[in-house]
């Protein structure tokens, strides 16, 4: 059999209608586009959450003093003085789990540089933090523990408090006053953006925990103790077994409320990734549906060019041409429509995926795999809605076929 003229064949059908066979492939060219975009985006709406999941820090485990209520009180986070230095320092030896622990101080504090004031938030933490949050200077350097040890008054700023005290001047070995302490600037933290509350991570300041105690907040009081577990599996086991140490450390009685939370912001995320999944699967099924209604559109057509071309049909069975033969012709026809459709499909969608990475800033990334399946369902568009109407002229009667007006 020759597929060369069967295939010049299709493409000569085809042409003769023009408008009509374009109009066909616009169906295909949408379902395939809208396949690739909205894939495109499904994953870059992922890939912003992983994002967040990765500024958390490295298996984040967060305790936080104060319990929901405390003696009959409400306190809530923050509202009592419940851990210590201790407590940390029982968490990270007796817990196999936990790999890396700070301790953590903090409040509000109005900052001023020259002529210029800032109203930010300062953490007292060990230099292990930045391990913890995987943060790192941009310039300059982070703390160290000798100058945990002699609470030294030095400091890392967020790019945010940096932009605000000193614009464009270097800030290394600049001195700002947060509240009445001079405090040296000896490194700029990396940017991290918003947190998944919506919170300017940037917006801080970094000193070692001692120097927060003793010359800021003057107590020997945690606000939080920072962990890092020694996977993402074992993060909930580790705060379940971190909690049952503070519940016997503070000997609290079965009955008595934790003077403590334990939180977990990686389920908030897990639960925001899970949602995108789930919204990027429905939002894929949507699209696919205009990919049917274009093969509905294939088979429209098919059926209507096997009735126009009946005395076409008959005449060349009347000379031979075999049942497999005239099924091919219009199948290849068939097939022909939705492989230029998902050519331009794919055409489209990419460029669509660069369009809307541009307006939103998303970091758009085209899916070589959403490409291939496209490709491929296109195929089987064209053979699923093609082989009825191909399977139809096939099975023609040739005689009547020839009395066909």
């Amino acid at each position: 059999m020759d597929y060369s003229a069967l295939l010049r064949s299709a493409l000569v059908a085809l042409l003769r209608n023009k408008m009509r066979s374009m109009l066909t492939v616009m169906g295909i060219t949408i379902g395939i586009a809208a396949v690739i975009c909205v894939v495109a985006i499904g994953k870059a709406g992922q890939s912003r959450v992983e994002q967040q999941m990765n500024n958390l820090g490295d298996n984040f485990v967060w305790i936080e003093a104060g319990g929901r209520a405390v003696n009959g009180v409400r306190t809530g986070t923050h509202g009592a003085p419940s851990l210590s230095m201790a407590d940390a320092a029982a968490i990270k030896n007796q817990i196999a789990l936990i790999k890396t622990v700070s301790p953590n101080v903090d409040d509000h504090v109005q900052v001023i540089y020259g002529n210029q004031n800032w109203f930010t938030a300062y953490r007292g933490v060990s230099p292990e933090f930045f391990d913890i949050k995987r943060w790192y200077a941009d310039q300059g350097a982070a703390f160290t523990n000798e100058d945990v040890e002699r609470a030294a008054d030095v400091c890392d700023i967020g790019v945010t408090v940096r932009e605000q005290l000193f614009g464009a001047e270097d800030p290394i070995g600049k001195v700002i006053r947060v509240k009445n302490l001079p405090c040296k600037v000896i490194g700029v933290l990396h940017p991290k953006g918003l947190s998944m509350s919506g919170q300017d991570q940037d917006d801080t300041i970094l000193m070692p925990y001692t120097t927060a105690q003793k010359k800021m907040k003057g107590n020997a009081w945690l606000d939080d103790i920072l962990c890092s577990a020694v996977s993402q599996d074992s993060v909930k086991l580790a705060g379940q077994e971190a909690a049952a140490i503070l519940r016997d450390r503070h000997h609290l009685r079965p009955e008595e409320d934790d003077d403590f939370n334990i939180r977990n912001p990686e389920d908030i995320i897990q639960a925001q990734m899970e949602a995108s999944k789930t919204l990027t699967v429905l939002l894929i099924a949507i699209a696919s549906i205009s990919l049917i209604v274009g093969g509905i559109g294939i088979m429209n057509v098919m059926l209507v060019s096997v009735t126009e071309r009946t005395r076409e049909i008959g005449v060349r069975v009347a000379v031979g041409a075999t049942e497999q033969a005239i099924q091919l012709q219009f199948l290849g026809e068939s097939v022909m429509l939705s492989l230029v459709g998902g050519f331009a499909g794919v055409l489209f969608g990419v460029l669509g995926s660069y369009v809307v990475g541009q307006t939103l800033k998303w970091p758009m990334e085209t899916s070589m795999q959403a490409i291939v399946v496209a490709a491929l369902f296109s195929i089987a568009v064209g053979v699923f809605f093609g082989y009825y109407p191909a399977r139809k002229a096939s099975l023609l009667d040739p005689i009547e076929a020839l009395r066909y007006e």
